[in-house]
């Protein structure tokens, strides 16, 4: 079977909102965005990229995958972090698409989406790989559907904002693996505690 790896840029109290841009997601009047800049290091995309080989699918909420596909769409087609992923298999979870066009290699899923989503772990292939898309974050925990949290944790405290765990829910998790990078950011890679 499949694992999902949710991999998310959160901040010590665990906001995860708008890491990239001051207006990339603004909801509840959020006016943080943009908090990874200062923490950035390239050894930061290092790792992205090394998880991203590690999978062939992208699960994504569709505020997500409309920020990923104006991003990743229309780039250079040198671009190897673009073409890793334009070239994955792209589902986008959303009840409001009509068309998934916009991505190439997008598909919609827009209801069921536990059981759609049990379906996809079931087909064979690499990792299915999920960042951002709060909402989703949320459903796949509460439905138990996560194999790996991957958390880079950078080193500032935001106070309010879009958190990876929904709120009231508990889980036991185990830590796989820790990394430093220079900018203080560090990476906490976890599993769930199945007991």
């Amino acid at each position: 079977m499949r694992k999902i790896i949710v991999s998310e840029f959160v901040t010590l109290d665990g906001v995860m909102q708008a890491p990239g841009g001051a207006e990339e997601d603004m909801d509840g009047g959020f006016a943080h965005g943009g908090w990874t800049g200062p923490y950035w290091h390239d050894d930061i995309g290092v790792n992205i990229f090394e998880e991203l080989s590690q999978a062939d699918t992208l699960l994504l909420g569709r505020k997500t995958w409309q920020t990923h596909g104006e991003a990743f769409e229309s780039a250079p087609a040198d671009d190897p972090f673009a073409g890793v992923l334009n070239n994955m298999r792209k589902y986008v979870v959303s009840t409001t698409l009509k068309s998934a066009d916009a991505w190439r290699n997008s598909t919609i899923i827009s209801e069921n989406v536990v059981e759609e989503v049990r379906k996809l772990k079931e087909e064979s292939g690499k990792d299915i790989y999920v960042d951002g898309s709060s909402v989703l974050v949320h459903t796949l925990a509460e439905a138990d559907l996560v194999d790996e949290y991957h958390l880079l944790v950078f080193p500032l405290v935001l106070g309010s904002g879009k958190q990876v765990f929904p709120d009231g829910y508990h889980a036991g998790l185990k830590l796989l693996e820790t990394k430093a990078f220079p900018s203080g950011v560090i990476l906490l890679r976890y599993q769930p505690d199945r007991k």
